[in-house]
C-alpha cells in the first residue's frame, strides 16, 4: 500500500484553528490527523506543504516508525512544536489507515484495551465574567452535564506575581466552583505557566481547602529546576502536572530525573503522535508518573487520545473542550462517543472510528485569531478577528 495524496483543511473558531490532514492511499483507504497549533497555524500549514511531497507521498502507511524517523532526521532539523505537530498529524493518519486496513480499532493495534471507559474532565466551560456568581453558574452546568471533574484557570493576566486583591479574587472563584459542584467532583487548577515558584506555592496553599485534583504548569516550562522548587512547596497530596509545551520525548528526561511532576500532559498532536506518546507513557511508568494527555483539539485529536487511553496502563484522565467551547466542533468529524456520567466509552469501528464532515468544515474557515493568555478577559476565548480567504 502507498500514500498517493494528502488534503489539508483548517477549521476556524473564535480562538483556535484546527489543522487537519486526510491521507489517501492507492487502495482507497484514507486516514485523518489533526493538530491545534496555537497562534502559528500558517507555520504548520507551510511545513505540511513541504513535507507531504518530500516524505509522505509514496510512503507505505504501515511503515510508521520509518516515516517518523525520516521526518525527524532527514531534514536535519531539531524538532520543535511545528515539526513535532506535523509528524503527529501524519503518524496519526497512518494509524487510522492501518486500523481500517485490518478492520480493527487503533487501540487493538497498540496492545489492546486495559479499561472499558475513559474518565474525562471538562475545559472551556468558564467563558464568563470573572465573578463568583458567573463561575458558580457555569460550574453547575458542568456537573449537570455529568462530568465528575473540571479544570479552570481562575487567574487574570498575571505574570510571576499577583496583587493581593487578585489573589483573593482567584480564591473566591475556586471557592464558588467548589460550592457549585459539591465535595466529590475534582477541580484541576490550571496556572498556565504564569508564576514564579513562590507565587505558585502561595496560590496552591490558599486554594488547598477546596480540594485540588492537581496544580498544572505552575511555572513557565523552560526551567525544570524551578518546577521542582514549586513542587516541593505545593502542599503534599496535591499532584503537580505539566508537559503540554514539551515537544520531544527526550526533553522529559530531566523532568523524570528531578521527580518534579506527578502527572505528565503531553499533547499527542504536538509530540510526534500516538506511538511516541505511548513510548513516553511507558517511560513515565517507571517513575510511577501517570499520564493525562493535553487536548485542546477537535474530534480527531480527541479520538487519538481515547485510543491511547484505552491501552495505556498509567493513564489518568482525559481533557475535553468540545462539550462547552464551540460544541459544533463535534460535528466536524462524527462518530466519537459522547461523555456520559463523566466517561467516554471506547471508540468503535476500524481506525480512529470517525470521518470528516466536509460541509461543516467548509462552513467554518480559518480565522485570524491571536489567543493571548496574558490579555484581560482571555478566559472568554473571544477575539476580534477576520475570516481569512
Amino acid at each position: 500500500m502507498k500514500i498517493t495524496d494528502a488534503e489539508t483543511f483548517v477549521v476556524g473558531t473564535d480562538w483556535r484553528n484546527l489543522t487537519i490532514v486526510r491521507l489517501h492511499t492507492d487502495e482507497g483507504l484514507t486516514g485523518l490527523g489533526e493538530a491545534r497549533m496555537v497562534n502559528h497555524t500558517d507555520a504548520l500549514v507551510g511545513y505540511l506543504a513541504e513535507a507531504i511531497p518530500r516524505h509522505v507521498v509514496d510512503h507505505d502507511p504501515f511503515r510508521i516508525e520509518e516515516l517518523v524517523k525520516k521526518l525527524g532526521r532527514d531534514d536535519f532539523s531539531r524538532a520543535g512544536e511545528v515539526l513535532s505537530s506535523g509528524m503527529a498529524i501524519f503518524e496519526t493518519a497512518c494509524w487510522d489507515i492501518l486500523g481500517k486496513a485490518l478492520n480493527q480499532p487503533v487501540y487493538n493495534l497498540l496492545g489492546g484495551p486495559v479499561r472499558e471507559k475513559v474518565k474525562a474532565y471538562a475545559n472551556g466551560w468558564y467563558r464568563v465574567e470573572r465573578t463568583p456568581e458567573e463561575f458558580h453558574a457555569a460550574a453547575r452546568k458542568v456537573v449537570e452535564r455529568g462530568y465528575r471533574a473540571l479544570k479552570l484557570d481562575p487567574f487574570g493576566p498575571g505574570h510571576y506575581e499577583l496583587e493581593r486583591d487578585e489573589k483573593l479574587r482567584a480564591v473566591a472563584l475556586v471557592e464558588a466552583v467548589r460550592d457549585a459542584i459539591g465535595p466529590e467532583p475534582e477541580i484541576m487548577l490550571e496556572m498556565h505557566g504564569r508564576f514564579s515558584p513562590a507565587t505558585a506555592v502561595e496560590m496552591a496553599k490558599m486554594m488547598e481547602p477546596y480540594g485540588l485534583g492537581w496544580v498544572e504548569e505552575p511555572v513557565p516550562p523552560v526551567n525544570l529546576k524551578a518546577l521542582k522548587k514549586a513542587s516541593e512547596g505545593i502542599p503534599a497530596g496535591i499532584p503537580v502536572a505539566t508537559g503540554e509545551r514539551i515537544h520531544q520525548r527526550n526533553e522529559y528526561r530531566e523532568l523524570f530525573e528531578l521527580q518534579a511532576a506527578d502527572v505528565i500532559q503531553p499533547d499527542i498532536s504536538h509530540i510526534g503522535g500516538l506511538l511516541e506518546t505511548k513510548k513516553l507513557a511507558a517511560w513515565a511508568d517507571s517513575y510511577y508518573v501517570t499520564i493525562a494527555p493535553h487536548n485542546v483539539g477537535g474530534q480527531i485529536n480527541t479520538a487519538a487520545a481515547l485510543h491511547l487511553a484505552a491501552c495505556t496502563t498509567n493513564f489518568k484522565i482525559q481533557e475535553y473542550f468540545n462539550d462547552f467551547a464551540d460544541p459544533w466542533v463535534r460535528e466536524t468529524a462524527p462518530g466519537l462517543p459522547e461523555v456520559v456520567d463523566g466517561y467516554f466509552a471506547l471508540p468503535q469501528g476500524p481506525g480512529l472510528g470517525i470521518e470528516l464532515d466536509e460541509e461543516v468544515i467548509a462552513a467554518h474557515p480559518k480565522q485570524d485569531v491571536h489567543f493571548n493568555l496574558f490579555a484581560e478577559g482571555w478566559e472568554k476565548r473571544e477575539t476580534t478577528r477576520k475570516t481569512e480567504g
